[in-house]
């Protein structure tokens, strides 16, 4: 652009009309330039003009600009965080900061993958202490049995899209007000229910109403209801003889649902599902009455199983699954949180396999076969059971810890099983482990996690 063409002033009328060609040209120009710096001026793609304008009106840098978009355009959710390492406009500018820099902009956390991101150290440490709930198991109790490390208390999960909220036990007992959440399962199943009982614990000490058949505590301040079932495969099981199966030898019914929870399931409105561990166990499988396979144990007269553990779980995930999903009497919502993998080294449970010694998350996960085919016939089950129940499968939910949870190889209780001051928690001089527990979780632990991702799951799917 160049300015009009200027010829000398003819007397005082001359200089006003002189003048004001001076001042509509600067003005033209000042708005084109303004104009050009908006379309190119910035590196942010999507930067509004309200954080351009307040840069400029404070004269701050580009890399201030860039802070404050970041800020704005973080989503917080009544109890959401920032995200570890984040800063605030009286901090330095972000272009100072590596992991600022490479961070992405979260979305809104109902709509992320919370099963997707890393590991990282928070120094604010659990949410309990092994003194501060009396119903940690004892075998889980790590640092009552004399662990002499912490920092696998203090590691928490980071969604890479999102934030996962650190849990506030005042409002999961609010927003489970007059509600029911049951866990159903095995050993490791127990395992969650006692972390989640801990963390309410430290705002509301519940009554325990519980019977033989079942584990049940009541938070009086909002009557949330919490319940714990045991179900070790999820369909049922009977030590009857079937066919060739002897008796007292367990018969696991692949396409029969687990009646010792399935009665009560119209009284649930979270019902969440774990197995898998028991398919390592001595068995027989029966599908349409019939003895189809078994684990550790078949005849050599019986010829070829028709199904091995892994396959009969598939089918235990879709039977049971579907049977909850398709029950018109259920209106909640049913989570099923996939295999949780254990981290024996050198061998399995009952042949000396060992955890010892590992204080961190791994950098890297070190992959587990079995673990992995487990998982994958699990997802098959589930997504066959939404699939077998059309409009109903809204119900399932998937919980899907596996991955992020197979670098925790710190988390599990190794050698530190007992107060017993003198057990062992180094191998022999013959190179061998002591006994391992390397499948549960400490408390606190990883596992408290998991209920940090429950939680968010229920939010997500009960919120209306």
């Amino acid at each position: 652009m160049s300015l009009p063409e200027m010829q000398a002033p003819a007397g005082a009328g001359g200089i006003r009309r002189l003048l004001l060609k001076v001042i509509v040209s600067a003005v033209a120009l000042l708005l084109a330039l303004v104009v050009i710096s908006l379309s190119v001026g910035s590196s942010l793609p999507g930067a509004s003009l309200r954080a351009y304008l307040t840069t400029g009106a404070r004269g701050g840098s580009e890399n201030d600009a860039t802070a404050d978009f970041l800020l704005s355009t973080r989503v917080f959710q009544g109890d959401q965080e920032p995200l570890p390492g984040t800063v605030n406009s009286s901090e330095a500018s972000l272009g100072t900061r590596e992991d600022d820099r490479n961070m992405p902009v979260p979305v809104a956390t109902g709509t992320c993958d919370l099963y997707r991101g890393e590991w990282f150290f928070d120094s604010s440490g659990p949410l309990y202490t092994n003194n501060s709930c009396p119903l940690i198991t004892k075998t889980q109790n790590c640092q009552g049995n004399g662990r002499p490390d912490k920092g696998y208390e203090n590691w928490r999960w980071k969604p890479e899209q999102c934030i996962l909220p650190r849990f506030d036990a005042a409002k999961f007992l609010e927003f489970m007000r007059g509600k029911t959440l049951a866990f159903v399962g095995d050993s490791v199943a127990r395992n969650q229910m006692e972390s989640l009982l801990c963390i309410l614990w430290q705002v509301d000490t519940p009554v325990n109403n519980g019977t033989k058949r079942m584990q049940k505590w009541i938070f009086r301040s909002t009557s949330t209801t919490i319940i714990r079932i045991w179900s070790s495969w999820l369909v049922h099981r009977s030590i009857e003889a079937v066919e060739f199966a002897p008796q007292g030898l367990d018969k696991v019914f692949l396409d029969i649902p687990d009646e010792t929870f399935m009665e009560l399931l119209p009284s649930f409105d979270v019902l969440v599902l774990s197995s898998g561990h028991w398919f390592a166990k001595r068995s027989a499988y029966i599908l349409n009455g019939n003895v189809v396979g078994g684990q550790l144990w078949w005849p050599r007269e019986a010829g070829n199983m028709q199904m091995n553990n892994v396959d009969g779980f598939a089918v235990s995930v879709e039977t049971c699954l579907t049977a909850v999903a398709m029950n018109p009497n259920f209106k909640g919502i049913a989570v099923l949180r996939t295999y949780s993998p254990d981290h024996y080294e050198g061998g399995a449970w009952n042949t000396n396999g060992s955890c010892t010694g590992k204080v961190k998350p791994l950098d890297e996960a070190v992959r587990n076969g079995f673990t992995n085919t487990m998982y994958e016939k699990q997802v098959a089950g589930f997504k066959k059971a939404v699939q077998n129940s059309g409009e109903h499968g809204s119900k399932l939910k998937l919980m899907d810890i596996t991955e992020p949870f197979a670098s925790r190889v710190d988390g599990h209780p190794g050698p530190y099983r007992s107060v017993d001051p003198n057990k062992k928690t180094q191998r022999g001089p013959d190179g061998r482990p002591p006994p391992q527990d390397c499948l549960h979780w400490c408390m606190p632990g990883p596992v408290d996690t998991w209920n940090e991702m429950l939680f968010e799951t229920i939010k997500r799917e009960l919120a209306g």
